[in-house]
């Protein structure tokens, strides 16, 4: 029987829910594996590298701060990883080469419920880090026209904004600094893409303040990428105002079934994982 050795890279890694993501996926299909967490920096990622390739790893996962470097040493990627510029989920070959994933893309992709139709419509993005580069992927597989994008400052986002701009040339990219930020009565998706209201970072606040959140349609749909805590201020203020939302974890364990899939064929139960990472999250964060 084949055993999957798998692990996760990046610096600081803290606490990962990941191990209980596959380890859960490892026992519904009854499959031998590992999951390790190995902290990683920057200036160790070569040898980092290195050694996976040559101590019989059969894949791995990437985190900040490697998403974008790890690129460069991909002899092959997928579309998302093209579009997005960025990889999460690194499959190693038998020749010891490597294939790229962005798994972050199909994870946020998925949690969007299968009612919910996005095509030609207007989506407000909040942030122009690393995760909105796979957010504005995942909008524009679900067909939406134009997004407006917050940003601290415009001038600083120029670089991200101008390549969103020619990887998704289909869609209407409006850069928009947040203190100019007006009415969202013409959003259909607001997606936080900030740190802002999570667990040790701003945890009290929301990225947008009521006065503007009551602007929103009242069938938008809020989606917080945030996932710890659970219920962000963001998703407090959706339930607040009867707001249809999805939450972080959502997009956690779509994207961690996408790359179980990728490493052996078997795509694992959502809901299996779900409440295995929420017994998880329970345990430790609270």
């Amino acid at each position: 029987m084949e055993n999957y050795k798998l692990a996760l890279i990046g610096y600081p890694l803290g606490h990962s829910l990941s191990p209980t993501l596959y380890k859960t996926a490892f026992r519904e299909f009854n499959i031998q594996g590992t999951y390790e967490l190995l902290a990683t920096k920057s200036e160790d990622l070569i040898s980092q590298i290195k050694h996976l390739r040559t101590h019989g790893y059969y894949g791995f996962n990437v985190t900040i701060p490697h998403k974008v470097p790890l690129t460069l040493f991909l002899s092959k990627y997928d579309e998302y990883v093209n579009m997005t510029g960025s990889v999460n989920t690194i499959k190693i070959e038998e020749d010891l080469s490597l294939s790229g994933y962005n798994t972050d893309v199909m994870g946020f992709y998925e949690a969007i419920p299968k009612d919910v139709d996005l095509k030609n419509k207007k989506a407000a993005v909040l942030g122009t880090g690393g995760a909105a580069r796979a957010v504005c992927a995942g909008l524009y597989k679900a067909g939406i026209s134009e997004i407006d994008i917050y940003t601290r400052n415009v001038i600083n986002s120029k670089e991200v904004i101008d390549t969103l701009r020619n990887r998704f040339d289909k869609i209407k990219i409006n850069a928009i600094q947040n203190s100019l930020m007006n009415s969202l009565n013409d959003i259909d998706i607001l997606v936080n893409t900030t740190p802002v209201g999570m667990k040790n970072y701003d945890e009290q606040n929301s990225p947008i303040d009521d006065e503007k959140f009551e602007t929103l349609k009242e069938d938008a749909l809020v989606y917080d990428i945030v996932y710890n805590p659970l219920r962000t201020p963001l998703i407090s203020k959706a339930i607040k105002n009867n707001k249809r939302y999805i939450c972080g974890l959502d997009m956690l364990v779509h994207q961690a079934c996408c790359a179980f899939e990728i490493w052996t064929g078997k795509k694992p139960d959502f809901k299996n994982l779900k409440i295995a990472v929420l017994e998880e999250f329970l345990i430790n964060y609270h």
